[in-house]
């Protein structure tokens, strides 16, 4: 089998030195050449196109968010975004997924010995994942669309009292998705009206990113949107993002409401947070009061969960082939016969709110 050809884009040496030994780990992989600015790339991709392209967000003579916008124009494909960037730097992190990039992963901390174990696995994998994507070609201007109007809290929110919640028939939504999943999910949840049934995502991302990338979504979108933290209520007209990184989350019950509990643990499925621990704490405490949805992503986190939540009365729907940028998760799903029906990214926010319909 063909290897992964990669060029790795970085102004800093050790950080080339480094993700170069990190991926040449790999047997599947092959770093082809490690560039200092994206003029010295550019020379390398017209001698040999690579697979994927690990990209720096802040360098000299040109940003790798305007590199990004200028390949996706011409010459498409597969790029990880790889910052040493946290909450200061996330919204242009945002603005390279908008751009056409596939992923984002952390540079490696050096002398990180624990750090380093599990980075080391997130950023082969991430790399592998990136192979496997269909990239689209961009205009080089980038998105141009603006933001939904946003509304006030009295047509999102329900009354003070809760009443809303006491039913035991509220629905709850779960969803799941990894590679190409942070613009699939802006499509979803853009489409959703602000009384849509109670939301929780697990999306897979590095630490520090994901309340920026929640941030970002409440101001595109009629529902309201966060990062989500230990005890929140799931809520009518409320999306709720697992925090990246460092915890898992899941779905419990208290009395006739739902709520949220952020909680350590080992990776699940090499993930953390883990779509498969999400959707079995759904299948354990929600039960048909549920929908999972498993949507584009590498490898197989959640295709046992949302088989749990299908056998537990939940309904449940997996993204095709045609509309996933890597149909890794949704194919490992509906080969085990967990998914209900397997729909295109377009129809989820219609589907997700005709199955919460009672």
């Amino acid at each position: 089998m063909a290897k992964i050809r990669v060029l790795i884009i970085d102004d800093s040496a050790s950080v080339r030195q480094a993700m170069t030994a990190i991926l040449s780990e790999d047997p599947a992989i092959e770093v082809i050449a490690a560039a200092a600015d994206p003029f010295a790339a550019a020379r390398h991709i017209q001698e040999e196109v690579p697979d994927v392209i690990t990209l720096d967000v802040e360098m000299p003579r040109m940003d790798g968010v305007t590199f990004l916008r200028k390949l996706m124009s011409q010459k498409p494909i597969p790029v990880v975004m790889c910052s040493s960037l946290v909450e200061e730097g996330s919204e242009t992190l945002l603005q390279a997924l908008e751009a056409g990039a596939v992923d984002v992963i952390l540079k490696p901390r050096m002398g990180v010995a624990d750090h380093l174990t599990e980075a080391k696995m997130r950023i082969r994998e991430t790399v592998k994942g990136a192979a496997r994507a269909r990239v689209r070609g961009r205009p080089a201007t980038g998105r141009t669309t603006a933001p939904a109007a946003k509304l006030t809290a009295d047509a999102v929110l329900p009354p003070p009292s809760g009443r809303a919640m006491s039913r035991t028939t509220e629905m709850v939504v779960c969803i799941g998705a990894s590679t190409g999943g942070t613009e699939a999910l802006r499509e979803v949840l853009e489409a959703l009206p602000a009384n849509s049934p109670g939301i929780v995502i697990v999306q897979h991302m590095p630490e520090s990113f994901t309340r920026a990338f929640a941030k970002r979504l409440n101001g595109l979108c009629q529902v309201d949107v966060k990062e989500a933290e230990d005890g929140d209520t799931v809520m009518r007209g409320h999306v709720l993002i697992a925090p990246g990184g460092l915890r898992h989350m899941m779905l419990e019950r208290q009395g006739a409401r739902y709520v949220v509990a952020i909680k350590e643990g080992p990776l699940v499925s090499r993930h953390r947070p883990s779509v498969d621990v999400l959707f079995r704490s759904a299948a354990r405490n929600a039960g048909s009061n549920a929908v999972g949805i498993i949507m584009t992503g590498m490898g197989d986190d959640g295709a046992r969960g949302l088989l749990e939540m299908k056998q537990a009365g939940a309904r449940t729907f997996a993204q095709d082939e045609a509309s996933s940028v890597v149909f890794g998760m949704p194919k490992e799903a509906i080969a085990r016969g967990a998914a209900d029906r397997v729909i295109p990214l377009g129809a989820i926010a219609r589907e997700l709110l005709q199955a919460t319909a009672r």
